[in-house]
């Protein structure tokens, strides 16, 4: 029989967010694929898992994707982490659930963390239809992405990191205009938890008025 691969998502923050399934899940397992054993194997010892784990990263999937797939397709039962959040969400994960899904070979992917889901919640910004972008480009193409985001009237998610946080409030405020509502939550499910709400020229002064640490996530109300 072939094996099943299964999605494992992991806290973004806090690690009581973990699920009593995710840990099973975990533990009954024939390895686990990480992005940094290192990172995962302190959420692991945690939570008393010990099983193999293997690296599988945006720098070695596609040399170790066909080896996954031949386990897989041999009865193992395989488990994929990343260092936080659902796998495949702005984390490697794509990849290898084409090659499943190209080889028919079962996928179960748990509900769980995920760091843009309650960002979007507490932004008070409309919801009901929206855009999730995840990062921008890092270089080239990112003032173009911007510009078709500011097509999309609909409500805009985006990722960024903190020392890229006040060039890209400026180019939003650049390519979506002075009057735009936008919502800035970082350290999700953590001790220092925030999330600030207003004009983007008042996001633009609160990011420089303070060093913000930890991912963040802005929601962007471009919808009509």
């Amino acid at each position: 029989m072939q094996g099943i691969l299964y999605f494992v998502p992991t806290p973004v923050g806090n690690l009581e967010d973990m699920t009593f399934r995710a840990i099973k899940i975990l533990k009954e397992a024939d390895y686990i694929l990480c992005e940094d054993t290192r990172t995962s194997g302190v959420l692991l010892k945690h939570f008393e898992i010990s099983k193999p784990l293997k690296s599988y990263h945006l720098h070695n999937e596609h040399q170790s994707t066909q080896k996954i797939i031949d386990d897989l397709m041999n009865g193992q039962r395989i488990a994929m982490i990343t260092d936080a959040g659902t796998p495949g969400i702005s984390d490697p994960g794509y990849l290898l659930a084409k090659a499943c899904a190209d080889n028919d070979i079962q996928m179960i992917c748990l509900p769980g963390a995920t760091a843009f889901v309650p960002a979007l919640v507490v932004s008070g910004l409309p919801n009901h239809d929206f855009y999730f972008a995840g990062f921008l480009p890092q270089k080239k193409g990112r003032q173009t992405k911007l510009k078709q985001l500011a097509e999309e009237k609909k409500t805009i998610v985006l990722y960024e990191s903190p020392h890229k946080i006040n060039t890209t409030l400026e180019q939003i405020q650049e390519f979506f205009g002075e009057n735009t509502r936008i919502s800035l939550s970082r350290e999700i499910s953590k001790k220092f938890e925030e999330t600030k709400r207003g004009t983007i020229a008042e996001l633009i002064a609160f990011s420089k008025s303070k060093t913000l640490k930890g991912e963040i996530v802005l929601v962007i109300n471009n919808s009509i």
